[in-house]
């Protein structure tokens, strides 16, 4: 388990909003860009994180975290930005350093904590871009709902 910590902080460590990457995991595969973490994976980045049955982190040539993605039956995730929360699961998340966009597929769920609308979102595939907070959803059941509360509509438009 220390040498997991180790190979992290040499390789992985990645400022993202003034934050360090950490996984832990079972296993680590360390390749020549990639680096694997399989069984029992948690990924946490400030005050997101994720669990899954293997995290894959991709380098760039700079051996700088370019991008990760997490597998599993589920994976379940809480991804927190300074106005935008998300909380979910989907069976593959894979999130872009350079785009800060997750990107959901199979059977992803996602609730919207954010403070003004409340979202419940399903669908075959969701993209969370994280700095405007919009959320795409692909092949989604009828059944997705938006929330407003009533008390901050007025918020909303200035009343």
């Amino acid at each position: 388990m220390h040498i997991l910590k180790i190979i992290l902080f040499l390789i992985c460590t990645q400022v993202l909003f003034a934050g360090r990457m950490e996984i832990n995991a079972d296993k680590v595969v360390a390749g020549d860009k990639e680096v694997q973490f399989v069984g029992n994976a948690k990924l946490s980045i400030d005050n997101s994180w994720l669990h899954a049955d293997r995290v894959n982190v991709y380098l760039d040539e700079n051996n700088e975290t370019r991008m990760y993605e997490a597998i599993g039956g589920f994976v379940t995730f809480e991804f927190k930005h300074e106005k935008h929360s998300f909380k979910g699961r989907a069976h593959k998340v894979t999130y872009d350093m350079y785009s800060s966009r997750y990107i959901l597929s199979g059977k992803a769920v996602i609730d919207d904590n954010n403070f003004s609308i409340k979202r419940h979102l399903a669908g075959d595939k969701i993209i969370i871009d994280m700095f405007t907070g919009r959320v795409k959803v692909h092949g989604g059941p009828v059944t997705n709902k938006l929330f407003i509360k009533m008390y901050d509509f007025g918020r909303a438009f200035g009343l």
